[in-house]
């Protein structure tokens, strides 16, 4: 299979590109990417592959596990059909426009279609300087990469859309990373993760052009990517087919934010240059999960400051980030107003997809506005004391609700959820227990069938997440050379739903050591 590997490698063939094709780092205009080959590594080793997505590919398990693999996806090997490339963007960070960004260490090797019969982008992070490298050496680390891989693939078992990742190769060379920015930079791993999506455009290829007043080649990506990436758009001229493009973003966007929400992942670095126009969760830089519910945590701490990226505000930066992206392509659209009734309907969209998610995380078959006040008071309990989101939401459906409805239910059903749980007493239990007995009401005003109400809770509410202190685990294992609590970890994610006997260390609560650890709590973008 890897040697017949078809590539159409339509993005590069359909769309204008940098001229120069000598790689240095320097401004590029007018050009939709970059030709750049990746940089030749000393001793590439496998230290993992994803087997559901190799299979989606057409790659063998011996295709996996040849040395043609290892070169192909260390970036040490070109197969016949290639145009590698780097893609050209910009972007607002921190609510501020940084202008030229683009691929700074991702090299995409081409396109190629599944055997599901699905277009798909191969894409190298870390393979080596482009020209959008800006200061930087273009090259990852293994904590990062691991992160990345691991965390691609949870999500996409976790059923929120998602970016995937196929491979984990280490290099055999060493990268100087300073991993807090505090003076003391120290060699790491080198490592490649191979990341596969339908598209990696994003929000920002469409802001500089907007920013280089390019409207032309603006158009011509608008119409690339609604052919492409959104086929069952009629193309039936400007501005019906922009403005109907325009609207499934927003609602693409605003589903991914409610996903976001029921699983309780903090991306972390919502820039707009890591929004993906086709609603997937993208560049899985320094995220995190909520062990302790708390809406003002963001795991960045590069944005301890203003929080701006906190995972209760994820919904709202979304919204701003579309905004950005309505003003980059309004020029070309020639009327604003169709844009702005796009963005008006944002907030209801993810209202909408938000209540959905709630009631299968609930047990009931719809909330209403009437139930906001159930809402608001469970996030209330979630926060009095400090509990694991994940836990809690499982446990939840093992309350006795019959019981709870009478006010009788005790806290020993989700007691494990909580960090200290001998402190829940006094008017903390009463707040819970109170909320229990409301919530216990409300299923029962359904009448609904137990068992439908747990396994509607158990298919939305995951035993299993890719939390960080198991990341960390898994990265001081590989370090060592040992990759299998890695490759046992990823086996247990693949059924994120499902309890699985004798992996109970895998869904555990974060342990105290983890609290303030470096690459636990709260992460750089230092990768």
């Amino acid at each position: 299979m890897l040697a017949n590997l078809q590539f159409d490698n339509r993005f590069v063939e359909g769309l204008p590109g940098d001229p120069e094709h000598r790689n240095y780092v320097r401004n590029v205009a007018n050009s939709c990417y970059s030709i750049v080959e990746p940089r030749t590594v000393s001793n590439p080793t496998l230290v993992a592959y994803s087997e559901p997505l190799a299979e989606v590919l057409g790659f063998s398990p011996s295709d996996c596990d040849s040395s043609e693999f290892t070169q192909i996806f260390a970036g040490n090997k070109k197969v016949s059909g290639m145009a590698p490339f780097a893609m050209c963007y910009g972007g607002h960070q921190f609510g501020n426009w940084a202008g030229q960004l683009g691929d700074g260490r991702a090299i995409t090797l081409g396109e190629i279609v599944g055997v599901d019969g699905q277009h798909y982008s191969l894409q190298l992070k870390g393979a080596g300087l482009t020209p959008y490298s800006r200061t930087a050496d273009g090259l990852a680390v293994l904590r990062s990469s691991l992160r990345e891989f691991v965390c691609s693939e949870a999500m996409h078992h976790l059923g929120v859309p998602t970016t995937r990742a196929l491979s984990l190769v280490l290099t055999g060379d060493s990268v100087i990373r300073d991993i807090l920015y505090d003076g003391h930079p120290a060699p790491e791993l080198g490592a490649i993760v191979c990341r596969i999506a339908p598209t990696f455009v994003r929000f920002g290829n469409f802001e500089i052009f907007a920013a280089q007043r390019n409207f032309e080649v603006m158009r011509q990506l608008i119409d690339h990517t609604i052919k492409f990436d959104f086929p069952n758009l009629e193309m039936d001229g400007v501005p019906e087919s922009y403005i109907r493009w325009f609207d499934c973003i927003v609602n693409r966007t605003a589903f991914l934010m409610a996903e976001w929400t029921r699983v309780g992942f903090v991306h972390g670095v919502m820039n707009t240059d890591n929004m993906s126009i086709t609603g997937l969760t993208i560049d899985y830089g320094p995220y995190g999960w909520l062990e302790g519910f708390d809406p003002n945590w963001t795991p960045n701490t590069t944005d301890a400051g203003t929080r701006r990226y906190r995972f209760g505000q994820q919904p709202a930066i979304a919204q701003w980030n579309l905004l950005q992206l309505a003003n980059a392509i309004a020029p070309v659209l020639g009327e604003v107003k169709p844009l702005e009734e796009a963005l008006n309907r944002y907030t209801g969209l993810f209202d909408k997809y938000y209540m959905e998610g709630m009631a299968r995380k609930l047990g009931v078959r719809e909330l209403t506005p009437r139930d906001s006040d159930l809402l608001r008071e469970m996030n209330n309990v979630l926060t009095c004391t400090e509990t694991d989101m994940t836990l809690f939401f499982r446990y939840l459906a093992d309350v006795d609700i019959e019981s709870a409805a009478k006010g009788s239910e005790t806290l020993s059903s989700i007691r494990n959820a909580f960090y200290s749980p001998t402190e829940v007493v006094g008017e903390t239990a009463n707040r819970i227990e109170n909320w229990l007995c409301e919530y216990s009401k409300r299923v029962r005003s359904e009448s609904s069938d137990p068992k439908w109400r747990i396994d509607r809770m158990n298919q939305a509410n995951p035993l299993y997440v890719p939390r960080n202190y198991l990341a960390q685990l898994a990265i001081d294992a590989s370090d060592k050379g040992d990759y299998s609590f890695l490759r046992e970890w990823m086996d247990v994610l693949k059924n994120p739903y499902t309890y699985q006997a004798g992996k109970d260390r895998f869904l555990e609560k974060r342990p105290e050591w983890a609290r303030t650890r470096v690459g636990c709590s709260m992460l750089s973008c230092s990768s």
